[in-house]
């Protein structure tokens, strides 16, 4: 039997450096997954972290639309306060003509007169509609003319100003049932308060001269 101590000695050492070098590929390999593995769930972790951040962002848009909706509205009727007080101003700061004058000594006319009888009209019809109506849109429409024939009439009145308020809620209303403000429960309906209103609107346009 041919033995050989040191080719024996040569082949156990070419095959420990091998093995070691394998164990040292495999190990270099092993720590390449695991630090792949390490960044792929750092970036699961931050894309979690940003779709959370969204979401809550989104929550905080959702919860601002009713508050930037509320003050769309509140600019709205400013606007028509500020212009039924400028018509008042007018009203009464302008200086009385000779054709105002006419006018006040035949006491305001059969035109005004009709003018009135138009508008106490307009407004029972109107009364008479929400008994059997629940369209807001077309009592919206209604209310815009008879807000027109009140300013012919009057000049400027607070009345002007009350139509203006309901006329910005029926924008938005889908029904006349829903309420005046929606954030209170105790709230009247759009319909109960514009019932509760003509007759205030009738009986003020009754007393004008």
């Amino acid at each position: 039997m041919d033995t050989n101590p040191e080719g024996s000695s040569v082949s156990l050492k070419e095959f420990d450096e091998k093995m070691t070098a394998f164990s040292s590929i495999l190990e270099k390999f092993g720590l390449d997954i695991i630090t792949k593995m390490g960044q792929t769930n750092l970036k699961i972790t931050q894309l979690t972290d940003m779709v959370e951040d969204l979401n809550k962002t989104t929550i905080t848009i959702k919860g601002l639309i009713p508050q930037l909706s509320n003050v769309i509205q509140n600019q709205k009727l400013l606007e028509d306060e500020i212009n039924l007080i400028k018509s008042l101003i007018i009203n009464i700061t302008a200086p009385p003509s000779k054709k105002s004058e006419l006018k006040n000594t035949i006491n305001r006319d059969e035109s005004a007169t009709d003018k009135k009888d138009l508008i106490v009209n307009q407004l029972n019809d109107l009364r008479t509609k929400l008994e059997n109506d629940d369209d807001p849109q077309a009592v919206k429409t209604i209310l815009e003319q008879i807000k027109e024939d009140i300013y012919e009439f009057t000049g400027g009145h607070r009345m002007l100003y009350e139509i203006s308020q309901i006329i910005t809620i029926l924008d938005s209303a889908g029904s006349l049932d829903d309420l005046m403000d929606e954030q209170n429960s105790s709230s009247k309906s759009i319909k109960n308060r514009l019932i509760e209103n003509i007759t205030f609107w009738i009986n003020k346009l009754m007393i004008k001269s």
